[in-house]
């Protein structure tokens, strides 16, 4: 396999002190991505160049793992799927504190229609959120460029194309963000013109970490033993059974079991028939262990570390034959608090970087999660019920803000808290209706 050295002599590279390593204009690849671009990389440790010089990274199983070979994967695609979307789905309202202590949606600010609706002239706000969770996940970073309109305020959200920006800290903790366009060269760009949102998890506080890179291993397993599984179903022998003989067939027995076998005992329409063997011949039934043949044990087992990194339970990633009905709400809450609750605070704080020094001390970003944290109607019915004041406790919630969980219109009177319901007196003893008379004894009514 060539050295590092070989690919930056084939490549031609050059070192500039400025600039880290640079890539000229070259038809190579990027994860499993074609360039046609420069790209600049801080040193031979980044492991953007080790994905560009050897498409994908590299595992024991014999097989490098880039972003197409661990989409093909099934638990892999599925834990992203479901991420991606369940953050790109949930609306983020902006919010804003106001002097009394109460908050409120600034409905008012442009930024406020930007992260729930539309970040940009090409996008929705689902597509933003879940190409950026998306590169997020895969690659640890996630950039988008900050269109400012009147007095700084945010008007736009634009993606920037993945492996385009690498952050910089200057000696005295300035952060920029190097911005390499496709038609070459390079920007430096203020950290207030870039929305950088990132992996939780980061080892120099400027790049998250990617998903690929701790989970290539376990991926690249899982990948060898489908491909094993392939070669046996290509390549591999699949019989039922054998027929045994003491003797050598004759010509003539061989030829008419032959065509017995293809003409009357093939295809559907003549299973379980009987066959009438000849020459003593004998059968016997091939059959194989499952568990062995298809790798059933290793394919679950990476599964399952597929999963431990991306945090998705085992049910959601459709591993398990569960029993759906009330473990339903318990998964949901289980996914919500272990897997997205971090994204959550990232994307959160991410757009709080974002807002001017005026605005961060008034305005904050807010994920509304309760869309997966719902019960069934069931358990909707008696929390709203008890919020409203059910029970003769103390309301606090309003008709209408109940009516907004549904999608429904204010009525007249419902801004205002229920009413507490007063507590029913006892009743006095001395108040009780006299007990009924005794029926009458049958022998009395008989002897009268």
């Amino acid at each position: 396999m060539p050295s590092p050295d070989d690919y930056r002599r084939s490549a031609g590279f050059r070192r500039s002190s400025a600039s880290g390593l640079t890539i000229p204009h070259a038809s190579w690849a990027y994860g499993d991505n074609p360039l046609s671009e420069n790209y600049v990389f801080e040193d031979l440790a980044d492991p953007r160049l080790a994905a560009f010089v050897g498409a994908g990274r590299h595992t024991s199983a014999g097989v490098r793992v880039g972003e197409h070979l661990a989409l093909r994967n099934s638990t892999f695609n599925r834990s992203c799927n479901l991420i991606a979307t369940s953050m790109g789905m949930l609306p983020i309202h902006l919010m804003r504190n106001l002097p009394n202590g109460d908050t409120e949606e600034a409905q008012d600010h442009p930024f406020y229609r930007v992260l729930k609706s539309r970040p940009n002239d090409f996008q929705t706000a689902m597509e933003f959120k879940s190409q950026l969770q998306m590169a997020a996940l895969l690659d640890g970073n996630a950039y988008a460029l900050v269109v400012r309109g009147f007095r700084g305020k945010i008007v736009a959200l634009i993606p920037m194309k993945r492996g385009t920006m690498t952050p910089l800290l200057s000696e005295d903790y300035k952060l920029t963000f190097r911005y390499n366009p496709a038609g070459g060269g390079s920007k430096i760009l203020a950290a207030g013109d870039v929305f950088h949102f990132r992996s939780p998890i980061t080892l120099d506080g400027l790049r998250g970490v990617s998903l690929l890179d701790v989970a290539a291993q376990a991926i690249g397993i899982a990948s060898q033993a489908e491909h094993a599984a392939g070669r046996l179903f290509r390549q591999g022998v699949l019989v039922g059974g054998a027929l045994e003989s003491a003797s050598t067939l004759s010509d003539k027995a061989y030829a008419r079991l032959r065509e017995d076998l293809e003409e009357r005992y093939s295809s559907a329409e003549n299973a379980q028939k009987w066959m009438i063997l000849e020459e003593g011949l004998k059968a016997s039934t091939l059959t194989g262990d499952p568990d062995k043949t298809q790798h059933l044990e290793t394919r679950q087992r990476q599964s399952e570390e597929i999963l431990r990194f991306t945090g998705v339970p085992r049910p959601l990633a459709m591993l398990d034959g569960t029993t759906w009905g009330t473990g339903t709400e318990v998964l949901g809450q289980f996914f919500v608090t272990y897997c997205l609750l971090g994204w959550f605070v990232a994307w959160e704080q991410a757009i709080e970087r974002c807002l001017t020094d005026a605005e961060q001390g008034t305005l904050y970003a807010k994920f509304n999660d309760g869309a997966l944290l719902r019960g069934s109607l069931k358990d909707q019915a008696s929390f709203f019920a008890s919020a409203l004041g059910s029970g003769g406790s103390q309301a606090w919630m309003t008709p209408d803000e109940v009516r907004a969980n549904f999608d429904q219109n204010k009525i007249a009177g419902g801004d205002q808290l229920p009413a507490r319901a007063a507590a029913k007196a006892p009743t006095d003893p001395s108040d009780a209706p006299d007990d009924p008379p005794a029926p009458p004894d049958p022998k009395e009514t008989k002897n009268g």
